[in-house]
């Protein structure tokens, strides 16, 4: 569907802000940080952009987090960005820290997170001679990013960094890079303007949201699938009206769980990682399904069989690119997915019908069955059903929980349910070492907020050095450690694949309690189910950086327990 002026808020620039100046390159990054309205800045210091944190020195609304690694910097700053609706903002020096830093742009660009990555580069006139440390970072960066730029003259620093900032958080949100020289931080500009994005949204056809009603209303079985987009355009109050309207239950896209509250009786459970057979099926038979802003990912689709050529499928979302790269949508729709529920549910009619109530009614109770979990009593291990379960009852109900990749997610996703407010963030794009800098940057977003990481102890290894910066910079997040002794998730396809042949997926682990204590933070170790509720509670009480290994059985490898060694 073409879209016309009148549908599209065109980003425009606001009043042009002409100083004349007496300032460097380094100190017009910092002022137009500044000006973004940027407080805090996660990376590793190097000698190629020392000018700007000098100028950080001078200005005192801006905080730079200093990191223990790059990887744990820019998984700092998309946690960070996920939880308070802004741009993260991660530096890093040239070649290696800018290698580093990469993990976290990735997970940004697949999760739709806006992120600017700042990057010193070596002098303009070492370029090319592959000089120390030098690495084509437009280039290099490209398929990671939503734009590359490298600011070769100090005068053009306001309009290409403005410039960064407004491709970062615009249609679909993702990361941007900006390259800066280190010779270019000492050059001197006299006179500057500064051009500020104003921010906009796309707001739907009025033809396309009076086409999508009468699908809506001519379904008998549809269901809505709720994607990351509902959660970036603060959507869901919205969908909860538009499935009271229709009926239509909601299943949330992978790792999109509080996109729609869980507790609601039209929420059926999630797609990714253990998706119930029952759920996928009703998909599938669906005449209509209802996609908000979601990208159809690998994992959301079930290796991309989620539908077929005959589903009927109304897909909206704020990129064009989105629409119809994975399905051809019946009915394509090009909007902010919080105005497209303002407008849709204007004109889509009550729907009372009892044979959609029933339809909802079965696939909800399915999904309720399916999340209870069956407490079990373990002698040596902590049974994961139950922690899960614990976790639940004793967080408050506006917690936030961060989570890396790993075979423990299995749980966390058929078990954890999230509402009042209660909040998940966790990589899309499956990077181990996330969970706990990413709680780091929830927290310093959210300092009112109880936030609780959970990690296996393979992804936790990655990037444990910076439960140290947690502790430095006094952040009282909770790290939980699923201790298995194995690469888990590996090991499960391992088993899967050549059965009995284990290579390279065996670990051995120091004592996580230990190491906490030796940071100078809170350190637990516990051994059985019964340890947990009390182990939790004392680091909640603790007031510091607190870390809780929990040892589990090796041989259950998911919540399924349909996969055992």
């Amino acid at each position: 569907m073409k879209l016309t002026d009148r549908q599209i808020a065109v980003d425009v620039l606001e009043d042009e802000d002409v100083n004349t100046v007496n300032l460097t390159g380094g100190q017009l990054i910092v002022d137009v940080l500044e000006k973004e309205g940027v407080t805090k800045i996660f990376g590793v210091p190097g000698e190629s952009y020392l000018n700007v944190l000098d100028a950080i020195y001078e200005h005192q609304n801006i905080e730079y987090i200093s990191t223990r690694q790059e990887g744990g910097a820019s998984f700092m700053a998309e946690g960070y960005a996920k939880a308070s609706g802004k741009v993260g903002v991660c530096m890093a020096t040239r070649g290696p820290g800018a290698t580093n830093l990469s993990i976290g742009i990735h997970t940004a660009h697949q999760d739709s997170t806006p992120l600017v990555a700042l990057i010193g580069q070596v002098e303009r006139e070492f370029r090319d001679r592959e000089a120390f440390q030098e690495v084509d970072f437009v280039g290099f960066f490209s398929h990671l990013c939503k734009w590359t730029v490298e600011i070769n003259h100090a005068d053009r620093v306001p309009e290409l960094l403005h410039r960064a900032f407004h491709i970062a958080r615009s249609g679909r949100p993702g990361p941007v890079l900006v390259s800066l020289p280190e010779d270019m931080l000492d050059d001197i500009v006299t006179k500057i303007t500064h051009q500020k994005f104003k921010s906009s949204t796309i707001s739907p056809d009025n033809l396309a949201v009076n086409e999508a009603a009468k699908l809506i209303q001519e379904a008998e079985r549809p269901i809505i699938i709720a994607g990351g987009g509902i959660v970036l355009s603060d959507a869901t109050e919205m969908l909860v009206k538009l499935s009271e309207l229709t009926q239509a239950p909601v299943a949330s896209a992978f790792r999109r769980f509080h996109s729609f509250p869980n507790s609601h009786d039209n929420y059926v459970g999630s797609l990714g990682i253990g998706a119930r057979p029952d759920l996928l099926k009703y998909i599938k038979d669906s005449d209509l399904v209802i996609a908000l802003g979601t990208r159809f990912s690998q994992m959301t689709t079930s290796d991309y069989t989620l539908l077929d050529e005959n589903s009927k499928l109304i897909h909206v979302d704020a990129s064009e690119e989105t629409l119809g790269k994975v399905y051809t949508p019946t009915l394509p729709i090009v909007s902010d997915v919080k105005r497209f529920l303002e407008e849709i549910v204007k004109v889509v009619s009550e729907n009372k019908d009892e044979k959609r109530k029933i339809n909802k009614e079965k696939i909800r109770n399915n999904y309720v069955d399916f999340s209870t979990p069956k407490l079990i009593k373990k002698e040596n291990y902590v049974d994961m059903n139950s922690l899960v379960h614990h976790l639940s009852e004793q967080l408050p109900k506006d917690a936030i929980i961060t989570s890396d990749a790993g075979n423990f997610f299995s749980w966390l996703s058929r078990y954890y349910r999230y509402d009042e407010g209660g909040k998940y963030y966790g990589p899309t794009s499956g990077a181990m070492g996330y969970g706990m800098p990413a709680a780091i940057g929830a927290k310093i977003a959210h300092p009112e907020k109880v936030v609780v990481s959970l990690s296996g102890d393979g992804g936790y290894m990655m990037t444990m050095q910076d439960f140290e910066t947690a502790v430095r910079y006094n952040i009282p997040i909770v790290s939980i450690v699923i201790n298995n002794n194995i690469f888990g998730t590996i090991r499960t396809h391992q088993e899967r694949k050549f059965p009995d042949r284990m290579v390279g997926t065996q670990l051995s682990n120091p004592n996580y309690k230990e190491i906490a204590e030796s940071f100078g933070g809170f350190g637990e170790r516990v051994t059985n189910t019964d340890e947990f509720v009390p182990a939790l509670k004392r680091a909640l009480a603790s007031n510091k950086p607190a870390l809780i290994e929990v040892l589990t059985d090796p041989c259950i490898l998911s919540a399924n327990h349909d996969q055992t060694i």
